[in-house]
């Protein structure tokens, strides 16, 4: 007697995967407009969201195409200082993530890898770091130095290389006591090499995670910082400087502030939307 067997079902897909598929979908489509409305604001808006006029200020939004989110006091368009504004917001969150980065991967590194002295010192260093408190040696720091662009951007990077330290450290630490390690010093390869082909490249995945993280944190910090006057020039458009003028305006002009603060929101939860992505990702124990 002939049998048949039906074919295979299809595997289902499980929840877990649908949903991360829909994380990293909805993360990059917020981050990436955002990212390409904010390079294309120079072509967008030539006059960079400055023209004003005050026939048309406090324009309620929705109500003109050509000001769509409406005006602010001075009567300048909304829509056209929001995307301006976040080439500053952009530009600190990047940069910062990178420069702190940068240090705190060379400070771990020397940390983990050599040990003894050279661990004591960044580490006992880091400790007091974080023993101070953030606004207070904020405001500490933009009292003597100034506020501006690259004071804040250089004032992030020096604040946070500690997490970036600890983190490379604790991997550095597990790594060279790993086989592959073991058996590349015994065949008598160098330090520098030895760091270059065989510690960072297990070091990448978990500091990807971290940095992406951190750009979100970092627009927001910039952010806050310019709100309460501690950020960059109030001249200069900012997501933060636009909560700030728009404050005093949110009973009569709610718009002035709300569309800022979206445009923090919805990029803050792209960015960490493609962060927990890329944790589930590239970290093995969190996958189901």
């Amino acid at each position: 007697m002939q049998t048949t067997t039906s074919p295979a079902a299809p595997k289902a897909v499980k929840p877990r995967s649908r949903y991360r598929s829909l994380e990293f979908v909805l993360g990059a489509v917020l981050t990436g407009v955002m990212i390409v409305l904010v390079l294309a604001s120079g072509w967008l808006f030539p006059d960079g969201g400055e023209s004003m006029d005050l026939t048309a200020r406090l324009m309620a939004p929705f109500n003109s195409a050509a000001h769509l989110f409406g005006t602010d006091p001075l009567g300048r368009d909304v829509l056209a200082r929001v995307i301006v504004g976040g080439k500053i917001s952009l530009l600190v969150g990047f940069a910062s993530v990178l420069g702190g980065a940068l240090l705190g991967i060379i400070m771990g590194l020397i940390a983990g890898y050599y040990r003894g002295f050279w661990d004591m010192i960044v580490m006992r260093f880091a400790d007091v770091q974080l023993a101070l408190p953030f606004i207070l040696v904020a405001i500490t720091f933009i009292a003597i130095l100034g506020g501006g662009l690259f004071n804040v951007i250089f004032f992030m990077i020096i604040s946070q290389w500690v997490q970036y330290a600890r983190l490379v450290r604790a991997q550095v630490l597990a790594l060279r006591e790993r086989e592959f390690v073991l058996a590349a010093r015994a065949f008598g390869v160098r330090d520098l090499a030895m760091i270059r082909h065989h510690i960072v490249p297990n070091l990448l995945g978990p500091l990807v995670i971290l940095m992406t993280l951190n750009v979100a944190n970092n627009i927001l910090l910039e952010s806050s910082l310019t709100f309460l006057g501690l950020g960059v020039d109030p001249m200069i458009p900012s997501w933060g400087g636009m909560l700030a003028d728009g404050r005093t305006y949110m009973q009569t002009a709610w718009w002035v502030s709300v569309f800022p603060g979206l445009a923090i929101m919805l990029t803050v939860l792209g960015l960490n939307l493609l962060g927990d992505w890329l944790r589930d990702r590239l970290d093995p124990t969190g996958k189901i």
